[in-house]
C-alpha cells in the first residue's frame, strides 16, 4: 500500500516525536498536580512555569494563560473583555474563524453591538473602514493575524497602532500564524493573542491566551480555583503545556523557508491548470497555505479523487467542512457560489517533502480534467 500524503496541516499537524517524548515524562513519572505543595507538585509547577516562559518570550507577551485550545482562547478573550466591560461595541471581520464569529454572534444576542468588516478580493480588511467603524463605545477589535482558509495575512501592526491610539483592546486569533510569522505583541500593540499547539506539531487540547503589556480587564468564564492567574480555573494540563513549549522550541526559520519554497512550487504548478484561481493574496500569505478555486467542479469531488490517490487535503476549515454551504471566507472575497464550491486547500508542514509536492502536481491536473469531463457545469 502506498504512503499517505498528508496535505491538511491547517487542520492539524503530526505531533513531533520529541514532543511526545517530553510529554510522556510528565504523564508517567513527573505526574504531580502543579497546585500541590509536595515535591512532585512543585516539580510539575516548575515545568509549567518554564513552558509558560518559553511561549511568553516567543510572543514578547506579559502573561500566558493556558487553555484547552484556540477556540477557548478566542472565547476567553472576546467574552472576557465584553463581560468585564458590561456593554459596548465590538469590531471583527467577515472572514474570522467560527470561534470568533459564533462568539460575537452570541454576544449580539446578549445586547452587545458588533460590526463585521468586509475584505477585498484578497481577504484584507480596509484600515480606513476600521477607523470609520470605531465608536465611542467600542471596547474591542478582534482581527485574525492570518486567515485559516486562504492564508492571507492581515495588517496586524497597523491595526494595533489604531487601537492603541483609541485606547481600544486589540485581540488577534494567531492560531494559524504563530511560528510561521514573527509576532511581537509589544511592538505590534497586541493586547490579546490566541494560539494553539496542534497547529505546530504539538498536542491537541492545549492552547494559550497571551496577554500583552497592558492590563486588560477580563472576566473569567470558568469558575473554580485560582489557576492561571485566576482567569481559567481547572487543574493545569502540565504534559500539554510542556509539549506546547517543546513544539515552539523545535520551530525554526529553515522550516518556514522550506514550506514557502514548496508553497510557491504548488502555486506555480496549479496556476497552469485552465480556469484555476488562486484564493488569497499571492505574497501576503502564510508560508504553508495554498488555496485554489476551480471552475466547473466541486471541491468535495476533487478532495475525494485526491484521497483515492492517498492524498489528504481539505475544502476549507475543518471546523465547517461538513457543511454543504460555500465557505464564508470565499463568499466574503467575492467568489460566486459555483466557483466557491470548487475550492481546494492544501496546507504544508515541515515534514512535507518535494516528492509529495510533485505527486500533487502530477495527479491534480488529471483529476480536474476528468471531473470537468463529467460535469454538466463545464459543458
Amino acid at each position: 500500500m502506498s504512503k499517505i500524503i498528508y496535505m491538511d496541516n491547517g487542520a492539524t499537524t503530526k505531533v513531533d516525536e520529541q514532543v511526545v517524548k517530553v510529554m510522556n515524562e510528565y504523564h508517567l513519572n513527573k505526574y504531580g498536580n502543579a497546585s500541590s505543595m509536595h515535591l512532585m507538585g512543585q516539580e510539575a509547577k516548575e515545568a509549567l512555569d518554564n513552558a509558560r516562559e518559553i511561549i511568553r518570550k516567543k510572543l514578547n507577551a506579559k502573561k500566558i494563560i493556558f487553555t484547552s485550545g484556540g477556540s477557548e482562547s478566542d472565547n476567553l478573550a472576546i467574552k472576557g473583555v465584553a463581560y468585564a466591560a458590561g456593554k459596548g461595541h465590538i469590531i471583527t471581520s467577515k472572514i474570522e474563524h467560527p470561534a470568533v464569529l459564533r462568539t460575537c454572534e452570541a454576544l449580539e444576542k446578549e445586547g452587545f453591538n458588533v460590526t463585521y468588516l468586509g475584505v477585498d478580493k484578497d481577504g484584507i480588511i480596509d484600515l480606513n473602514e476600521l477607523k470609520k467603524a470605531i465608536r465611542k463605545d467600542t471596547i474591542l477589535v478582534s482581527i485574525m493575524t492570518a486567515n485559516n482558509e486562504i492564508g492571507t495575512i492581515e495588517p496586524i501592526e497597523e491595526i494595533g497602532k489604531i487601537c492603541r491610539e483609541k485606547n481600544i483592546v486589540f485581540h488577534t486569533d494567531a492560531v494559524q500564524a504563530f511560528t510561521k510569522l514573527p509576532i511581537d505583541m509589544k511592538r505590534m500593540n497586541i493586547d490579546l493573542a490566541s494560539i494553539s499547539a496542534h497547529k505546530l506539531h504539538g498536542p491537541k487540547g492545549v492552547g494559550v491566551l497571551a496577554i500583552g503589556e497592558r492590563d486588560v480587564k477580563i472576566k473569567r468564564l470558568i469558575d473554580g480555583g485560582g489557576h492561571e492567574f485566576k482567569l481559567r480555573a481547572g487543574t493545569e494540563n502540565v504534559p500539554g503545556a510542556v509539549g506546547f513549549a517543546e513544539a515552539v522550541k523545535l520551530t525554526g526559520e529553515k522550516d518556514s523557508e522550506r514550506m514557502k519554497k514548496f508553497r510557491d512550487k504548488l502555486i506555480d504548478g496549479i496556476s497552469k491548470i485552465p480556469d484555476a484561481k488562486l484564493n488569497g493574496h499571492r505574497e501576503k500569505r502564510l508560508v504553508n497555505n495554498v488555496n485554489f478555486a476551480f471552475k466547473g467542479v466541486e471541491g468535495e469531488a476533487i478532495g475525494g479523487y485526491l484521497y483515492n490517490k492517498r492524498i489528504c487535503t481539505s475544502t476549507g476549515s475543518a471546523c465547517s467542512s461538513l457543511s454543504l454551504e460555500p465557505s464564508h471566507v470565499l463568499v466574503a472575497i467575492g467568489l460566486d457560489k459555483g466557483i466557491a464550491n470548487g475550492s481546494l486547500r492544501i496546507t504544508l508542514s515541515r515534514y512535507t517533502t518535494e516528492e509529495e509536492v510533485n505527486s500533487v502536481l502530477e495527479e491534480l491536473p488529471k483529476i480536474i480534467k476528468k471531473l470537468r469531463g463529467m460535469s454538466p457545469l463545464w459543458r
